[in-house]
């Protein structure tokens, strides 16, 4: 499946209810461009409105994951006080804008990192809900580096995943781990051999669109709101979640399975 439009520097494509998603500039270690930028919000608005998709795989092409902004069509623009593009978006919107496109989306994701994961790299990585690593992997908060903050959220999503100190000392050092350490500090959820990355991140994508789609995206949207909220307003949360899924097809499968012994067959109603 191709999305109209959508750059050549990412490959979309969907199978058996799970979307993937290319970063597909493996000559600059898939470092992003505007129009790469923009690509990855049309990408979140068709993964949100194609019901045939329960969950989505970003990955890169080559021996990196995502190597951050490019320098030389963005970041070399706005050092030298430029404009990336002469519009109200530009100047209304947030720099790192994009992000927001993949932090509202509501279908789980899954980070497949193939290789480097730096800067805008580790906040895509960050952006999603699992991260599996190779263990040829290797991520960092190098922004600054460059005399730069953390940006695509990276301020927000780095203290919420490894703890507030471990989160500073990362940032303000812009040193690179390996996948070793970063699973240690909890920064990715497990780290795999390298040769066996796509199946078992494959294994793990297809097991959970083969699931109950509308409890899944519920339980993603509870999880994240609990985060910031308090326990009461959790509990009003759950309920008004549960009783949605009370209603659905998939809960009665499962119900029936249980009552008749076998495996239930979801079908995301």
């Amino acid at each position: 499946m191709a999305l109209a439009n959508l750059t050549e520097e990412l490959i979309y494509s969907v199978r058996d209810g799970v979307a993937t998603l290319i970063f597909n500039r493996p000559d600059k270690m898939n470092a992003c461009t505007t129009t790469m930028y923009d690509g990855i919000c049309q990408v979140a608005d068709e993964v949100t409105a194609d019901d045939n998709v329960k969950v989505l795989v970003i990955t890169g092409a080559g021996r990196a994951f995502c190597a951050g902004t490019d320098v030389e069509s963005r970041l070399a623009t706005r050092v030298g006080g430029g404009r990336l593009e002469k519009s109200r978006r530009e100047m209304i919107q947030p720099v790192g804008y994009f992000g927001s496109a993949l932090h509202r989306l509501g279908k789980p994701t899954i980070a497949a990192i193939n290789g480097v994961a730096v800067g805008a790299g580790l906040s895509w990585a960050l952006l999603c809900d699992i991260r599996i690593a190779s263990d040829k992997a290797r991520l960092g908060a190098v922004w600054v580096n460059m005399g730069l903050i953390p940006d695509v959220g990276g301020t927000y999503l780095l203290p919420r995943t490894i703890g507030l100190d471990k989160a500073i000392e990362l940032a303000i050092t812009g040193d690179i781990i390996d996948a070793k350490e970063a699973e240690r500090i909890g920064l990715v959820t497990k780290v795999v051999p390298h040769d066996d990355l796509v199946q078992v991140t494959n294994e793990l994508a297809s097991r959970i669109a083969r699931g109950p789609s509308v409890a899944i995206e519920l339980i993603k949207r509870g999880i994240y709101r609990a985060i910031g909220g308090d326990y009461d307003a959790q509990l009003d949360f759950e309920s008004y979640a549960q009783n949605l899924c009370f209603q659905t097809e998939d809960c009665k499968e499962a119900v029936n399975a249980f009552k008749e012994k076998r495996q239930p067959h979801f079908q995301g109603k």
